[in-house]
Order: C-alpha cells, then structure tokens, then sequence
C-alpha cells in the first residue's frame, strides 16, 4: 500500500504534547472534522438531502458540529446512538435498525423521554410492525416508520415489489405506526470507478423508484425515500426527494481514501501507538493490538503516516509486531500514528478520542454511544 500524496506533502499530524497522552490512543483533529462537514455539505444540491450516519463517530461533539453546519436530519443505528443525537436536541432521528424484543421497548422510552426529537425506525415484517405499533398505541403513540428494502445487500429488509407494498398496506392500517418511507442500504455497491457505481447503484434503485410510485398511486402521501450510504450518497443526492446518508466524512480513512478516490475528504482521526519493545534490528513491538484497531481487514489495518516503510506482521489483543528496514534508529517509546483501515469500528473501541488543535491536544470527547446503553 502507498500513501496518498495529501499525506505526505503536509506534516499536519504531529501532537507536540504527545507526552501527555497515553497510547494506544485515538486522536480527532476538530478543524479537519469541520473541513470535511463543509466539503459533505459542497458536494450535494441543498443541505435538506442530508441525514448523515453517526455510527462512525459516535460522538456528542461531532454531532453537534453537524447541528452548527445548519443539518437537522440523522441517522444511527442503536438505541444509545439515538439517545446521543437526542442529548443534542437533534430534529429528527433514523433508528436505521428494526427492533426486536425490548429495543422495541426501549425505543418507546426514549420517545418518551426526549419529545422534542422525532424519531423514526425501520421495518421488514407485519409481526414486528404489528409488535412496534402495539407498543407504541398503548401509549397513544405513533411512531413513523420507513420500509426497510434489500437492494441487494443481503443483510435486511424485504425486496422492493408487491409483498413490500403490501406490509406498506398493512403498516398503514396499524394504530401505532405510520409509514412514512422506504429505506435503500446499497453498501454493497463500491466500484472503484464511479461510472461502473453509478450504473449498479441507478439499477437496484430503480424497483425502489416503482414501489414509490406504487404506494403514491394508490393514494398514500409521497414516500421520502433514505438510500445509501458512503459510496453512494453522491450519486443518491443528484435525485429530487431523496436523502442520503454518509458517515465515514466525518473522519475518513484509509480504505474508503483508496477506493473511492472521486470523494476528497481528509484523514480527520488517526490512532496514535508507541513502540513497546524491540525484538531485534528488522522487527518492533507497538501497543496497538486488536482492543485498538478494527481488525476485520487482512493486515496491514493500519497506515503509519510517520513511518511508511514499517509493516505489521501480526497482531493480538494488546501487540501489534512490525517489520521495519535494516539498520533503523527507531527506540523504544517511540511514536507512530497511523489511519486505521476501518475507521467506524476503530472509534467503537476507544472510551474517549483526544481532541487535537494546532498540533496540540486541547481536551477530550467522550465515544459515549460506543456503549449500548446511556440512560434508556
């Protein structure tokens, strides 16, 4: 792997008080995060197509700087997700997610608690619809509910055509719930080549497109439609009344920056690891093990901006060993920061991320929702 030029050509990573932070550590650089909310916001028609996903970040603070870029609409998919954009007084709220058993309750409790955020979930079936709208019409509730659609990823969600209409039908005759959408995940979809993505993306979307046109025709109002995700969202922005709904921007990394090379956002989070051992002149020991860093990729899953040249040859819980040139100068205590290949999960293992402005850590930003539960 090589890095991008952007990394090279700009020594923007360094933290000068390095000694105050423990490692493995995750660092957020906040005037980068910001620069990546106003590039989101340049690449799509109007700011109303937006519901970002927050799964990445996870972070009150990030949420509220998504507040401040003036978008009101959000999408995440676990309860105390939800329960962080509530914290923020954001509008309105996606539970991108259909709950089962007592997320059903759960949910219910956090509408309850929080009045002032509209929140919204998916559906794929008439039981849990029918379980959902129970809930919520003993409470005299109505929960808005999108349709959860398969485009083609296989993971979720009921295949857009006459059985999808029908549970629609049926949702709409539920006291407790109303439709109100359908929602297209196509994070199967990554081409490297936009062109090739645009062509598979304007093809699972378009039985989408039929079913919405569908349930308009028969009488119900127009469906808003939520579609796609990171690689996708440009091409779902250019289409009226759709929302679309990235969420590695905030942050990016080392993946999505060398497969979807058309989107110029910058590395805004890094984790830092100092080397804890020096095997011999060829191999090192970092403090940066599988408790630190996504490690669902093959290896390498890290990027070292600092030290290219050094690659992981294996990995555990709490160690990660690196194979570095002959003849090296690199000591023990030694700091490498790296992008992670993954950077949503990497954040999911991390308490709190240290908040890095002009080159030094100022304070620190809670990964709150990185928990299942907050209060509800």
């Amino acid at each position: 792997m090589s890095i991008l030029p952007e990394t090279d050509s700009q020594p923007w990573y360094p933290v000068t008080n390095m000694d105050t932070v423990d490692t493995p550590a995750l660092l957020v650089y906040a005037e980068r995060v910001k620069q990546n909310i106003q590039l989101l916001k340049s690449m799509v028609p109007a700011v109303a197509c937006l519901r970002p996903h927050v799964k990445t970040h996870k972070m009150l603070e990030v949420s509220q700087l998504l507040l401040d870029a003036g978008i009101t609409k959000f999408k995440c998919a676990t309860i105390a997700e939800a329960e962080m954009l509530a914290q923020v007084g954001a509008p309105d709220v996606l539970l991108a997610y259909q709950p089962v058993g007592p997320k059903i309750y759960r949910l219910l409790l956090l509408v309850q608690k929080y009045p002032n955020t509209k929140f919204s979930c998916l559906v794929d079936n008439e039981t849990i619809a029918q379980s959902i709208a129970i809930t919520f019409d003993r409470e005299n509730l109505t929960l808005p509910v999108y349709l959860d659609l398969n485009v083609g990823m296989n993971r979720t969600g009921i295949v857009p055509g006459p059985e999808a209409f029908a549970l629609y039908q049926a949702c709409s005759q539920m006291a407790g719930i109303e439709p109100v959408g359908l929602h297209a995940y196509d994070g199967h979809l990554r081409q490297p080549d936009i062109t090739d993505r645009k062509v598979a993306c304007d093809k699972a979307f378009e039985p989408v497109l039929q079913l919405a046109d569908q349930i308009e025709t028969a009488g119900y109002p127009t469906p808003v439609i939520v579609a796609g995700g990171t690689p996708t969202f440009p091409i779902h922005a250019q289409r009226p009344g759709v929302e679309c709904s990235p969420g590695t921007f905030v942050f990016w990394d080392y993946g999505y920056s060398t497969t979807l090379t058309e989107q110029p956002f910058v590395y805004a989070a890094l984790v830092a690891t100092r080397v804890i051992s020096r095997i011999d002149d060829q191999t090192l020991c970092l403090d940066l093990g599988h408790k630190a860093i996504a490690a669902e990729n093959p290896l390498p899953r890290v990027i070292f901006l600092n030290a290219p040249e050094v690659k992981p040859i294996s990995q555990s819980e709490e160690h990660m060993v690196v194979q570095v040139p002959a003849g090296n100068n690199y000591q023990v205590g030694d700091v490498f920061y790296g992008i992670p290949v993954h950077i949503c999960p990497t954040c999911a293992l991390h308490d709190k991320a240290y908040v890095v402005e002009n080159n030094q850590v100022k304070t620190t930003w809670a990964v709150v929702s990185r928990n299942r539960f907050i209060t509800v």
